[in-house]
């Protein structure tokens, strides 16, 4: 017996459904919930994104990239995401005694009209847990995060490992075992 009305009243709704109003507004769905992302980060633009590859596998590759911010008032970069990439940071290199060295930033303050370089011997992203399937030559895409949480994103392309440093450097303030 429960079968049997449960049967009629799904044939029922099923019936239903189909006299809608026509031009009614559709009702949302989860799914048009779970695509809002935060807005695209107004003002802000990145220019020449690259990411080198590691020397070896499982070492750390590197991204560098421009960013200028054109909008109102003050923000800062608060991370950094490369797809095909498990896990960013945000170092600076700073010279002592002659010894260059990495520390981690938190974050990258942007001013209006202020360029801020990811570069060799500065401010870079180092880039652990670099899936084998990017290769030199492509592209990837890379995205930043600013601490409203706007995003702005860029095509990067992918370069193989080349050029020296300068100073020694010392990786030490790298903790590999998170690779």
């Amino acid at each position: 017996m429960r079968v049997v009305v449960f049967a009629g009243l799904s044939a029922v709704a099923l019936a239903l459904s189909g006299c809608g109003q026509q031009g009614a507004d559709p009702v949302p769905t989860a799914t048009a919930s779970i695509d809002a992302e935060p807005q695209n980060a107004p003002g802000v633009t990145i220019s020449d994104a690259m990411v080198r590859l590691p020397a070896a596998p499982g070492r750390p590759g590197v991204a560098y990239f421009g960013v200028t911010f054109g909008g109102e008032g003050a923000r800062s970069i608060a991370g950094v995401y490369v797809e095909g990439v498990e896990r960013t940071e945000m170092h600076e290199t700073v010279t002592e005694n002659g010894i260059s060295k990495m520390q981690p930033v938190s974050s990258v303050p942007l001013s209006t009209g202020q360029p801020v370089q990811f570069k060799a011997g500065g401010l870079h992203v180092m880039l652990f847990g670099v899936a084998d399937t990017l290769k030199a030559g492509e592209t990837t895409e890379i995205t930043l995060t600013l601490d409203n949480g706007d995003k702005v994103s860029a095509p990067a392309r992918i370069e193989a490992v080349g050029g020296g440093m300068s100073a020694p450097m010392d990786h030490s303030a790298h903790d590999m075992s998170k690779m």
